[in-house]
């Protein structure tokens, strides 16, 4: 297999698990429905949505929304430019699959953006499932969608200690974002490509792969 087409493939594979657990989500739970993972406290799918990038930083306005889903097509433009530079110069297989990782999420994310409001329509907290393609028409419009988020992991809900400066005494938790299988492999991609740069892994082995 080609190396444009081990990148396909993962690109592919990323977009089909991120977006079949969307469309899941979307229309098989209500909007803050939660349930725990193999039983764990700590690992949860909760359902939530949100106007902006990942785990659920958001840009204010209708302005700010078409800002990030503009700037999202640009910077895929640009990624799937640089992938295919990498693909022709033989570059190290890791790095190209991790910004093909990142190209992926990126997608994901903007298919919500740009479509979910098209196709679905509104999710809501009380016999709130969404209905795919419904006769009313969607939400929002184009580029206005949310983006479906579901991978929740509180690892720890307690309180900071007394001692401890300015907010001690106060509620912790940690991890507290939502995020989607987007935005990990945007993370990871993001992560490997640190590694290498640190050194972590090396140019040998180009043509191997």
């Amino acid at each position: 297999m080609s190396r444009s087409a081990k990148v396909i493939c993962v690109i592919l594979f990323v977009l089909l698990i991120d977006q079949s657990s969307k469309i899941w989500v979307k229309t098989m739970m209500e909007y803050g429905e939660e349930f725990k993972i193999f039983g764990l406290d700590w690992a949860r799918i909760h359902f939530v949505e949100n106007n902006g990038m990942a785990f659920g930083i958001t840009l204010g306005g209708k302005a700010g929304k078409l800002l990030l889903s503009l700037f999202r097509f640009i910077a895929v433009c640009f990624l799937g430019y640089y992938i295919t530079q990498l693909i022709r110069a033989r570059s190290n297989f890791m790095i190209t699959i991790s910004f093909a990782m990142i190209l992926a999420g990126a997608l994901g994310n903007i298919i919500d953006s740009a479509f979910y409001g098209i196709i679905f329509s509104n999710s809501s907290y009380h016999g709130g499932y969404a209905e795919l393609f419904p006769e009313g028409g969607g939400y929002a419009s184009f580029l206005h969608g949310k983006v479906v988020d579901m991978l929740y992991f509180p690892m720890y809900d307690g309180y900071y200690p007394d001692w401890f400066p300015f907010w001690g005494g106060q509620s912790l938790q940690f991890f507290r974002p939502v995020f989607n299988v987007a935005d990990m492999s945007i993370t990871l991609g993001v992560f490997t490509i640190i590694l290498f740069l640190f050194g972590f892994f090396s140019e040998e082995g180009k043509e191997g792969w």
